[in-house]
């Protein structure tokens, strides 16, 4: 694009946000940015009317655009008939009341933001904008979308590739999907065919997926809403990216159903997701890394954030399901993340990466990487975000996390042949599952990646060793509560 199409383009993106922030004055800020997403889809979607008397986007450009003009009114009809219905079978079930009505006093926004829309072809950063701002409008409720240079991360150490089967079961926006078809359209240099499976709990999330893709021209499914963990996936997939709800409050496998007191229970577990075990009540997170295991295909790759605690906590279940995993040879690489870099929590997380094949093969890589791990400490690889005290990890710092993940593998990507894998203190290091093993099953990367000696070192471990005391105790206690919980209900 040239300077005067990215003035222009950068023009629009100002009024939209006024238009957006004024609109938020007379109704609440997320529905604000959901009208705005709904203006976004119907001028890609409500272009030419199937039959006689069905709402367009043209026709909503010619609506007059004074006080009492009707324009409200118009918008409301033209959501109503275009926007994706949340059910499987396509009826309009539900969909008008999930899109917020246009508020009185609305009119000349709506106008001057039905105007700025149709002034630009560029849709896409428009609806980046919005998603950014309907996620920060979110974020106290810990219900966020993935932050960009993150998703870029999660699909670049998952590299999908076309034809791969990709399922994000707790997608949100749709961004990790998004993100895939992107990684993979940009490598092929054509639209890919890939098969692309969203899954979310929240109705208004999956209209804004629904939404998001269309507005992309992007083909994916997304399931009515519900809940994920509810039952095993029917299906296997390729690729599995997930920002995981951390230590989930509300989860209870089927297994703990009531049964009559004189039958026995069951040796084996129903549920073909814990072979061994269910997990507790209290242990949202176990249960969660066991569903994505099950639904991996028998090359499959899955990327997900997770809580510190399942790294490293001392509680008998994350134990037992970290000595699983390492007997499975299913572990790849843990990253430890830099803290504060989402929005909806303080807590420290880790990008888990599980690989059900670590041979050398096309596509992976030419080092067999089998019974070993790689452990990066990216701690302190963030920047801050100009003109607040919020930071993010940063283009930059999740390049060079990919550089050293595809350097590991044996990849041509990020100039990783050019430089062959090499330990860093501080900052990676590739360990065998015997040294695991001996270290009681920790998957903590700052326990192996360790920085060189020093003052600020030895400050900066105290306060990472009393950080993971603390989490442990929290889960030990979330535990717990789960336990009680149970022992009540049987009362």
């Amino acid at each position: 694009m040239g300077a005067e199409d990215l003035s222009s383009l950068d023009e629009v993106l100002i009024k939209v946000r006024r238009h957006r922030t004024y609109l938020s004055r007379l109704m609440n800020a997320h529905d604000a940015t959901r009208l705005v997403l709904g203006l976004l889809y119907l001028s890609r979607t409500a272009r030419d009317a199937p039959g006689p008397g069905v709402p367009t986007w043209s026709w909503l450009l010619g609506q007059p655009a004074g006080r009492g003009s009707g324009i409200r009114a118009a918008v409301s009809k033209c959501l109503s008939h275009w926007l994706p219905a949340v059910d499987e079978q396509g009826a309009d079930v539900g969909t008008r009341s999930l899109m917020p009505v246009p508020p009185p006093g609305s009119e000349g926004s709506l106008h001057a933001l039905i105007r700025a829309i149709d002034s630009t072809q560029r849709v896409g950063p428009l609806l980046d904008q919005c998603l950014r701002d309907l996620s920060a409008d979110q974020a106290d409720g810990s219900h966020y979308f993935t932050p960009a240079d993150m998703t870029r991360l999660m699909v670049g150490a998952a590299v999908p590739h076309d034809g791969h089967r990709v399922l994000d079961p707790v997608c949100g926006s749709g961004g990790l999907l998004v993100e895939s078809h992107r990684y993979v359209r940009n490598r092929l240099e054509l639209n890919p065919a890939m098969s692309l499976q969203g899954k979310e709990q929240h109705a208004h999330s999956s209209q804004v997926a629904r939404m998001n893709f269309a507005v992309r021209g992007i083909t994916a499914r997304v399931f009515p809403p519900g809940d994920s963990l509810a039952e095993p996936e029917p299906e296997t997939h390729d690729i599995i990216l997930a920002n995981l709800p951390f230590n989930q409050r509300d989860w209870s496998p089927e297994d703990k159903k009531e049964q009559d007191a004189s039958q026995p229970a069951p040796l084996i577990p129903v549920d073909p997701r814990w072979p061994e075990e269910p997990p507790s009540r209290g242990s949202a997170n176990s249960a969660w890394i066991q569903h994505i295991t099950h639904a991996l295909a028998p090359a499959g790759r899955a990327v997900f954030l997770m809580a510190d605690s399942v790294a490293n906590g001392r509680q008998h279940i994350t134990r037992r399901l970290r000595k699983r995993l390492l007997r499975d040879d299913l572990v790849e690489c843990v990253i430890a993340l830099p803290p504060r870099v989402f929005g909806h929590t303080q807590a420290p997380a880790c990008l888990w990466v599980l690989n059900k094949d670590k041979s050398a093969r096309p596509g992976w890589g030419v080092l067999d990487r089998r019974q070993q791990v790689l452990f990066i400490n990216a701690r302190r690889a963030f920047e801050p975000i100009p003109g607040s005290r919020a930071r993010r990890l940063g283009d930059k710092n999740a390049i060079l996390i990919l550089t050293t993940l595809a350097a590991w593998r044996g990849l041509s990507e990020y100039g990783a042949a050019a430089t062959p894998y090499s330990d860093t203190a501080g900052w990676s290091r590739s360990c065998s599952i015997e040294e695991i093993v001996d270290r009681d099953y920790s998957l903590m990367p700052t326990s192996y990646a360790v920085e060189p000696p020093g003052p600020a070192q030895d400050t900066r471990s105290r306060i990472e060793q009393l950080k993971l005391e603390l989490a442990d105790q929290f889960d030990q206690m979330r535990h717990l509560e789960g336990q009680l919980l149970d022992v009540l209900e049987e009362i």
